[in-house]
């Protein structure tokens, strides 16, 4: 099992161009991007992708994301 209460374990996590760039333009860093996966607030499955969110200091982050027993793909980010 992957998720243990919210926590993510033993994964890859691969950044993809899109994503590296959403960071940038909307000023994200990739170690909040990172806590959001291991740590979240909340993970929301839908459409069969995984919503990744992290309320940080400055607002609160969404990562969707395609997951699979050895990886998570971050699709891109955003300010919920």
């Amino acid at each position: 099992m992957v998720l243990d209460r919210g926590v993510v374990y033993n994964m890859n996590i691969i950044f993809t161009s899109h994503v590296k760039e959403r960071m940038e333009l909307r000023k994200i860093l990739k170690e909040e991007v990172i806590d959001a996966i291991l740590h979240p607030d909340i993970i929301i499955k839908e459409y069969g992708e995984y919503y990744f969110q992290k309320k940080l200091e400055r607002g609160t982050i969404e990562l969707p994301c395609e997951r699979t027993e050895t990886y998570i793909k971050v699709i891109t980010v955003y300010w919920l």
